[in-house]
């Protein structure tokens, strides 16, 4: 039950200046395109944000429940760091 609780994603939407983007180590996989999922259209109305969140939401569950293989076959590191607990 705790699991699956800590497992949920509140996605948000939003514009962003590429200036302001840091750099990480963590990377969008490949076959996500983030400018794919949000289009100019839904970002003008409420209603279109909303359906843009419940898309990103489903689509990033998928991608952290099954996470994607890297190039010997296990799992994706950078997923399985964001499953584990944080330690204060």
């Amino acid at each position: 039950k705790k699991i699956t609780k800590r497992q949920k994603i509140k996605p948000f939407v939003k514009y962003v200046n590429y200036n302001h983007i840091m750099p990480t180590r963590y990377q969008v996989p490949a076959e996500v395109q983030p400018a794919a999922l949000v289009t100019e259209q839904q970002m003008d109305s409420s209603d279109g944000r909303v359906e843009a969140k419940k898309y990103v939401k489903m689509l990033l569950e998928e991608k952290f429940l099954a996470p994607p293989a890297d190039k010997t076959g296990k799992p994706s590191k950078d997923v399985l760091y964001l499953r584990k607990k944080l330690r204060f």
